[in-house]
């Protein structure tokens, strides 16, 4: 019996062992700085909390075992019921911890704070003065990524390149729901939103193809919205930018609107050209020329609008075509007032 109890048990161990074997560490070992910086952050704050978690747990044991009831040596003290050293240490332990854990967050959430341009490479390299952040634009598609290098004029679907040791300026948008663009070797994930951009400021500081993916669930191909980032040398990251040079693509308005249509498993892709004004389109929801954009309305609107009238553009089929819908309800322009009660409607006003 106890030999079977003996297999049973390095059985279990073994498996503990295999599945601890999948186990990535690399939120905690990255290699990229502000994600080095996140991972710290993360190990502060739990030994912080830990140094009221483990003498809590320990003080249970103890007492557990000195109190049980076969010891009779313990002393039994029933009218016990206060102790200021011990109020201290229950009350200033954790309030001396929160106190710390406060102060730690508040200045690394500045720090760490996306849209704060980068002040070092590295613990102990700051930015060189020359040096400029390269500019990368973002788009989370149904269901995979593109990006587009507006100073290079070229553009890629699910792949993403870097120098090493050069910051990155991700401008971050999405086509048509909420997604996240995560690189865990990079940086903390950011939401990428309709209508809307945010930005990331990031640096990786060692070569290699790291994963990315979306972390917020977007719908049925969500599973398999992943793309590859790549930490080049310089030479390396010129050689890719040529290579897509070489594509036979363009990115067009119109190739946009057949890209953004829903897809799974979208192979990696590469744009040669691209339209200059794409993203500002993509951003202010007009890729569609006939489409008005969002930052037209809103200055129309500051100014006052078009009254109206002016709706019944939009309540009008997409160029011209009654099958493509309208851009706006024609119900939403309409001002019919609702009938009156038959008592209101026989009453004559004084």
């Amino acid at each position: 019996m106890s030999n079977v109890r003996r297999l049973l048990r390095t059985a279990a161990l073994l498996a503990a062992l295999g599945l601890l074997s999948g186990c990535n560490l690399v939120v905690l070992d990255p290699a990229g700085d502000i994600a080095a910086r996140q991972g710290q952050l993360i190990l502060v704050a739990t030994a912080l909390m830990l140094l009221v978690i483990v003498p809590v747990i320990a003080l249970t044991f103890w007492f557990a075992w000195k109190y049980r009831a076969s010891n009779r040596s313990a002393k039994y003290t029933p009218d016990w019921d206060h102790s200021t050293q011990l109020e201290l240490v229950i009350w200033g332990v954790p309030l001396l911890i929160i106190i710390a854990l406060g102060a730690i967050t508040w200045i690394s959430t500045h720090l760490l704070d996306p849209y704060r341009p980068l002040d070092r490479i590295a613990a102990g390299r700051p930015v060189p003065a020359q040096l400029e952040p390269l500019d990368i634009q973002v788009v989370a598609l149904d269901w995979k990524w593109l990006f587009l290098y507006p100073k290079e004029g070229v553009a890629s679907v699910n792949e993403v390149a870097v120098p090493v040791d050069r910051p990155v300026r991700f401008h971050i948008t999405a086509s048509s729901v909420m997604n996240t663009f995560y690189v865990p070797n990079l940086a903390g994930m950011i939401y990428g939103m309709p209508g809307m951009e945010t930005k990331l400021n990031a640096v990786i500081n060692a070569p290699g193809e790291y994963e990315g993916f979306s972390a917020n669930y977007s719908g049925a191909g969500f599973s398999h919205m992943r793309f590859k980032f790549h930490g080049m040398s310089n030479a390396d990251y010129d050689r890719w930018i040529a290579g897509l040079r070489g594509s036979k693509d363009s990115l067009t308005r119109a190739a946009y609107l057949e890209l953004e249509k829903p897809s799974e498993r979208e192979p990696v892709r590469h744009y040669a050209n691209v339209d200059a004004t794409l993203y500002n389109a993509i951003l202010n929801r007009c890729v569609d020329s006939e489409r008005l954009c969002m930052d037209q309305m809103m200055a129309l609107d500051a100014a006052g609008g078009l009254g109206l009238e002016g709706l019944n553009s939009l309540a009008m089929p997409r160029r011209g075509d009654p099958r493509l819908g309208a851009y706006v309800s024609a119900d939403v322009c309409t001002v019919d007032q609702p009938p009156l009660s038959p008592m209101l409607a026989g009453m004559k006003s004084p």
